[in-house]
């Protein structure tokens, strides 16, 4: 390795004081608080969700908690909200909160601002949406790309992906992807974004096969040029016959009888060995699973968003094929034998302990990947807790127990063990449970178990549970300052140890 001189190591790390908001190997969360008041709804009104066969007027004004009851009318309800997001030690404390301007979230869309680290370390990236904060039902709106006309949530307005520089200056870039639903996760790769999400918020009656096609196209994993907005572009090779209602997926063939486009349900995505993987975990329609996004090593030099119509999406060999009865959400992979998977659970209180809800991990062994354990100790899944305060006008208390994990990420470890990072999901709280007061949680495992007996001692501990009207959704290391390079040559000083290993897993 190159040596530096003192002189140009104490001017480079001058250089990255002066320009960081960030301390590389801390955590950045993306969270966001409640906003509205009583004032944002009124009972009463007539509420987004209403079109010529449904009528949805609110049974709860605006104020936390009870406004999530108009999700009984309203099923597309929800209520924009400021994002910001934390730093914060990997052993809890907060160091720091950075808001963010330009975007908003969906308060309390549960599966979105999954916050990844782009190729290069310099910067984060999520999702979100260009509109204005207390906005109604915006997760559900249609795009400028695709005009559902059976939507009853009229309205339009762009996603948005979040990047987010380790100095704290941010972008938002609009893009027309996931008209009717929401985004989930975005990363930013040698020059292209990458997302996740889905499409379509269909009435009665369904619209007409062009448009279903679109919205078909409209979902699953997108891809868009650094610097362009828009337009994204699906990936995934063309699979059934555009126009039909079923069957009409992008990058794997489906079930002639699944809805079309709603195979593409992905949640959560990571990056391992230049390839790009998802995941879903939700939905009545096709396979709950890991999936690899075209060949292995595509993301290299934009192959991928290159070829992204004609890229196949398979199942990984060994997860599950068949069924939804699993709800994989964050991955990490602690090396290339070795993955470890978020269950978030099914959602259902009092299933929490048998819906599979935890931390999976998987070997791979002849090219065919196992389960060898899942880690639920410490979660305490199906216990309740209590979180109280105040939030705009407001005071009050939730108590909610915790299902499984969403939003994950990790550090291999020089002792041989694995930490992993994870995001909760929550279950007997609100009345949409996406509002809940969630935690971050973390464990360390030993990267050579195999058996649940190994490790039977391994506990998950709470660094942050969220606060009364807050909600914690993704998790992933903050990024450095200068190109990664450069702070691998330092990896020696401080801290960057930890960062140097974290590298290799991106």
């Amino acid at each position: 390795m190159m040596r530096l001189s003192v002189a140009v190591s104490a001017a480079l790390l001058g250089l990255a004081a002066h320009a960081q908001q960030f301390t590389p190997g801390d955590l950045l969360v993306t969270t966001s608080t409640y906003a509205g008041n009583a004032g944002t709804v009124t009972v009463g009104q007539s509420l987004p969700g209403t079109n010529a066969t449904t009528s949805s007027v609110a049974v709860a004004n605006g104020s936390y908690s009870q406004v999530f009851n108009n999700e009984t009318p309203d099923a597309s309800f929800g209520v924009t909200s400021p994002i910001t997001i934390e730093q914060l030690t990997t052993s809890g404390s907060l160091v720091s909160d950075l808001a963010i301007s330009g975007a908003v979230t969906s308060f309390s869309s549960k599966s979105e601002m999954g916050l990844n680290l782009s190729s290069d370390g310099t910067s984060v990236s999520f999702m979100g949406y260009v509109a204005p904060v207390n906005t109604l039902d915006v997760s559900n709106s249609n795009t400028a790309a695709v005009n559902d006309p059976s939507n009853p949530v009229t309205s339009t307005y762009n996603r948005a992906i979040i990047t987010v520089n380790a100095n704290g200056t941010s972008t938002v870039t609009p893009v027309t992807a996931y008209s009717g639903n929401n985004g989930r996760n975005a990363v930013l790769y040698d020059g292209n974004y990458y997302m996740t999400g889905n499409a379509g918020n269909s009435g009665k009656p369904s619209p007409n096969g062009t448009v279903l096609g679109n919205l078909s196209n409209n979902t699953g994993v997108q891809t868009i040029a650094f610097g362009s907005s828009g337009a994204t572009n699906v990936v995934g090779a063309v699979n059934g016959t555009f126009g039909s209602t079923t069957g009409y997926q992008r990058g794997f063939s489906a079930s002639a009888s699944d809805k079309t486009g709603k195979d593409d349900n992905f949640r959560g995505m990571t990056v391992f060995d230049n390839t790009l993987f998802v995941t879903k975990g939700s939905g009545s329609n096709g396979v709950n699973s890991v999936f690899q996004v075209g060949a292995t090593g595509s993301l290299a030099n934009g192959a991928l968003a290159q070829n992204a119509g004609t890229a196949p999406i398979s199942i990984l060999s060994g997860f599950p094929s068949t069924g939804t009865n699993s709800h994989p959400f964050g991955l990490f992979f602690a090396n290339a034998s070795t993955l470890y998977v978020a269950d978030e659970g099914d959602g259902t209180a009092g299933n929490e302990l048998s819906s599979g809800g935890g931390l999976e991990k998987w070997s791979l062994a002849h090219g065919t990947w196992s389960l060898d354990y899942t880690l639920k100790l410490g979660l305490s899944l199906g216990q309740g807790y209590t979180v109280s305060g105040t939030v705009t006008d407001s005071t009050g208390s939730v108590t909610q127990a915790t299902d499984g994990l969403r939003n994950m990420t990790g550090v291999v470890n020089a002792n041989g063990t694995v930490t992993l990072y994870a995001i909760t999901s929550t279950t007997g709280g609100l009345s949409d449970p996406g509002a809940d007061p969630n935690k971050l949680v973390a464990i360390t495992d030993t990267l050579a178990d195999t058996t649940q007996a190994q490790a039977s001692s391994e506990q998950f501990s709470t660094l942050q549970t969220a606060a009364y009207g807050q909600v914690l959704r993704g998790v992933d290391f903050a990024p450095v300052p200068l190109p990664a390079t450069a702070w691998l040559m330092l990896s020696g000083l401080g801290g960057l140890g930890v960062w140097k290993r974290r590298r290799k897993s991106i």
